[in-house]
């Protein structure tokens, strides 16, 4: 019986820069907090060996403090850890993994496996892995797998890769770094532990994408997981066990808007918003002034509460109704210019003029005379 945590594209260093610089600054930490989370959970069930399949790193000009950084949270697991380098640090002649190894910052229970060799891990199983050597290739890193010659036979064989499982996947992933559908069966492997995709996806009965940890993007991934899986022995089929790890809800919302019962039930939405969350919204629609103000008052609070939340409301129309422009007390040239600003939202300066619409509405809502106000 040999158990295993399978995890992948950590993505170590990634810089938000389409947050806030205090949103993006608590993202860039959590991907050193999820790694300090996997050693806890390797320890905690015990597991014979840590599998990261590629894209440690995000970038190979990241600091020497990130590099140091990422190898010390990986300090609460002293079984092994195997790491695959993926498209993002790839094993160049010069990389983020030589400087690794010449800061010293490298762990003796770390294998950072840069070359294509079988090796035999704790007696226990044989790791195959695929490291790239350079950020895109056209042909299967994988293909010498199954003529592999191993120390010992008779071993579970675990293949380790990143890249693209061909004719799996949808159609706009990038075809670069083709891994052949049948590897597992073809190379007689047990489990075939993956990496590229961000999202936890089964693709057959033995190859398995973990997904990143900590999950970085809006698209519903099924991501923020790794996986436990355990061999019974050589032969058996993988039991795969999904882990919850990250700690950020990335969710992106799109409602369309036209009557004021939408307006409520976006609030109402916003109102659960959480310090967990990470939330884009884009609007489309049309909405009053008073919609406008309320949902502008609901994201104002979201906004103290979330980790993150960006707003597009471009394609929101504001509609003032009648009873908006008369409260505002807007007659004359004044109203007129309303009106105006209202219909110029259908043309190529529609945000100039919604922004325009709201700033002389909102000029006009403060110099409106208030009930019991003095004469």
């Amino acid at each position: 019986m040999i158990s295993l945590l399978h995890t992948a594209d950590w993505q170590i260093g990634r810089v938000f820069s389409q947050f806030e610089p205090d949103d993006a600054a608590a993202l860039f930490e959590a991907r050193f907090k999820v790694v300090e989370r996997l050693a806890a959970i390797a320890s905690e069930r015990a597991v014979d060996a840590v599998l990261v399949a590629g894209d440690v790193f995000d970038l190979q000009t990241v600091s020497d403090k990130t590099i140091r950084r990422m190898f010390n949270a990986m300090q609460g697991f002293a079984g092994p850890w195997l790491l695959i380098p993926g498209n993002h640090d790839s094993a160049l002649g010069e990389s983020v993994w030589s400087r690794a190894a010449r800061l010293g910052a490298v762990p003796s229970n770390v294998v950072c496996c840069l070359e294509p060799v079988p090796r035999t891990v704790a007696g226990k199983f044989t790791l195959l892995p695929a490291p790239l050597t350079q950020r895109h290739t056209y042909g299967d890193l994988t293909d010498w797998f199954a003529s592999a010659s191993v120390e010992e036979e008779g071993l579970p064989r675990i293949g380790l890769a990143h890249g693209c499982v061909q004719g799996i996947l949808s159609e706009d992933i990038d075809s670069a770094n083709p891994i052949a559908a049948d590897r597992a069966a073809q190379a007689r492997l047990d489990y075939l532990a993956l990496g590229d995709w961000h999202g936890t996806r089964q693709t057959d009965e033995r190859t398995w994408y973990a997904g990143t940890p900590e999950t970085d993007r809006f698209r519903a991934n099924d991501s923020g997981q790794a996986l436990l899986v355990t061999l019974a022995g050589a032969g058996a089929l993988p039991e795969v066990e999904p882990v919850r790890t990250g700690q950020y809800a990335w969710q992106q919302w799109e409602p369309r808007l036209s009557v004021a019962s939408d307006i409520d039930e976006l609030v109402e939405k916003l109102n659960l918003v959480g310090a967990n969350d990470v939330l884009q919204l884009r609007a489309q629609g049309s909405c009053d002034l008073g919609g406008h103000n309320r949902l502008g008052a609901a994201l104002d609070a979201a906004r103290a509460r979330a980790r993150a939340l960006v707003w597009d409301g471009e394609a929101l129309r504001l509609e003032p109704t009648e009873e908006d422009i008369q409260a505002l007390h807007a007659d004359g040239f004044v109203g007129e210019a309303l009106q105006d600003l209202r219909s110029q939202q259908d043309g190529a300066d529609a945000e100039l003029a919604r922004d325009a619409l709201l700033t002389l509405a909102r000029i006009l809502d403060a110099q409106a005379p208030r009930a019991g106000a003095a004469a």
